[in-house]
């Protein structure tokens, strides 16, 4: 086993040091990230229209600014974009992160400073880098390169100071040039397009790499892997790249990929969880071994957490860290160095930690199913879909689902579209199971399916594979953050998707 060279161990040690400070003195950490973020929005329009520069403490800053969505920013996003500065921040925003997390028609492009830049997003990559080596000091992961595979190049100039495109691409054509030593494939293919052409050429130019960790997406990280094998005639990817040890995650959950990765790259090796959005990088794993994901709290982030209940009330209530329990569905509502102000992300999460505070996402605001008042988030499908496969020997690829409404042909349910990579024997065992299964997570749905009152058993399609790659390309979201979505409360995507089945 080879030992951390003196020069990384030196920087780890230093960096430690620091993250240990905010972790043991968290609140204070988030009052500073605060303090600073007024200083500089005061002399924003955004900040004299509130006036930040009058407001001292927590309780005044929420009093004063209220909570934003995309629409109530979507004003001074526009006035940036045609040429106008100092309006949600002080120093000059020349980038924008178009929003791809949804196969929403709609686009949200979301500012991104030089501070969030070097402060958040760079520097909680620099963190992760420090927490793995911290618990693995035998890693091997810098001798080799990361295959990243990010987003399309879709760097798009609006003036001679004002760019946008996918946030992998933004980090990417900001990232200092000795960052692609250690990084593969070259720019020009990491960020190409088209999305199938991308990962054919991904697969023919990594394979002679010495990949130690892999980084993106689930769904089109297996889609790779699966041609690498087909290139190389190879049974696991550990025969391809020996030296693989790391594969780092984010944006949907994890749960339902897991068997099939372990299958597939043969060996054990390390998974870690990562939250790093267009918004900014909030947590990661600090120890890949277990669950939940360490908060950021000195990044340029300031965080409430509003209960679920409050949403949509006029003047929602949010909390601070001091008052968060355990378990409990949270809508993130942040305020950052890239100029967002008391901002509504659309994510909710959940703390499986109070010390130190470590967090899941749970699901998002508008991906859930409660049209019955089951109310069924995605970390609850996620599961039940996981102990199914389990007890029925099945291997799920991908799903969405969406509620049957009450007709004169009977009481609702729940529509499933699953495409399976290893379909069960018998499907009518996996409903079941599935059924079972989110009954034992949530007492919701367990009293809508007593006695069938309110919720049938749920009707399961089981796709022909492909159809979800031919429905997201038709909606021009192939590859990438882009994503199923696990589930919705209108029966929209789900029709779309029997569209195309019927063709």
């Amino acid at each position: 086993m080879k030992l951390l060279s003196p020069a990384i161990s030196r920087l780890v040690r230093l960096r430690l040091w620091r993250i240990e400070q905010w972790m043991q003195n968290p609140l204070a950490a988030q009052r500073e990230v605060l303090q600073d973020l007024i200083t500089h929005g005061q002399y924003s329009e955004i900040g004299r229209k509130y006036g930040m520069n009058g407001l001292f403490s927590i309780s005044e800053f929420k009093k004063a600014v209220p909570i934003h969505e995309y629409d109530d920013i979507k004003p001074f996003i526009e006035r940036i974009m045609n040429g106008e500065q100092n309006l949600l921040w002080d120093t000059p925003v020349n980038w924008f992160a178009k929003s791809s997390g949804t196969t929403n028609d709609k686009s949200k492009f979301i500012p991104i400073t030089q501070e969030s830049l070097e402060d958040c997003h760079y520097q909680g990559a620099k963190d992760v880098l420090s927490l793995y080596y911290n618990h693995h000091p035998d890693s091997d992961l810098l001798t080799g390169k990361g295959l990243v595979i990010g987003g399309s190049h879709q760097i798009n100039t609006v003036n001679e100071e004002v760019h946008y495109g996918d946030l992998s691409a933004v980090l990417l054509q900001n990232t200092p040039i000795w960052a692609s030593w250690i990084r593969t494939p070259e720019l020009s293919i990491a960020l190409l397009n088209e999305w199938e052409t991308k990962i054919e050429q991904l697969a023919q130019n990594t394979i002679q790499e010495n990949v130690t960790s892999v980084s993106g997406v689930p769904t089109w990280t297996l889609v790779l892997f699966k041609r690498i094998l087909e290139i190389t005639g190879k049974n696991t990817i550990k025969e391809v790249w020996p030296n693989l040890e790391l594969y780092i995650h984010g944006g949907v959950s994890f749960i339902p990929y897991k068997e099939q990765f372990q299958k597939i790259v043969g060996t054990e090796i390390h998974y870690l969880e990562m939250y790093n959005a267009s918004e900014g990088f909030f947590a990661a794993q600090d120890n890949p071994d277990e669950n939940g994901m360490l908060l950021f709290l000195h990044h340029g982030v300031f965080y409430e957490f509003m209960p679920i209940e409050e949403y949509g009330k006029k003047n929602p209530h949010t909390i601070g860290l001091n008052k968060v329990q355990l378990n409990k569905n949270y809508a993130l509502v942040i305020s950052t160095n890239g100029g967002l102000w008391r901002y509504l992300i659309g994510d909710t999460i959940q703390f499986t930690s109070l010390n130190p505070f470590k967090i899941k996402v749970s699901g998002r605001l508008k991906h859930y199913i409660n049209a019955f008042g089951e109310e069924i988030i995605i970390d609850n499908t996620d599961k039940a879909i996981a102990i199914a496969s389990e007890k029925t020997n099945a291997v799920v690829n991908d799903y969405t689902a969406a509620p049957i409404y009450f007709s004169n042909e009977g009481n609702g349910a729940h529509e499933w579209l699953i495409e399976f990579e290893q379909p069960p024997l018998n499907l009518s065992e996996f409903t079941y199971e599935l059924d079972a299964a989110l009954q034992s997570l949530n007492s919701d749905y367990e009293a809508k399916r007593y006695k069938n009152i309110a919720l049938r058993m749920p009707l399961i399609h089981s796709l022909q594979k492909g159809i979800f790659t031919k429905w997201l390309r038709n909606k021009n979201k192939l590859g990438g953050q882009h994503k199923v979505p696990r589930l919705s409360n209108d029966r929209k995507n789900v029709e779309e998707i029997l569209l195309l089945l019927s063709e």
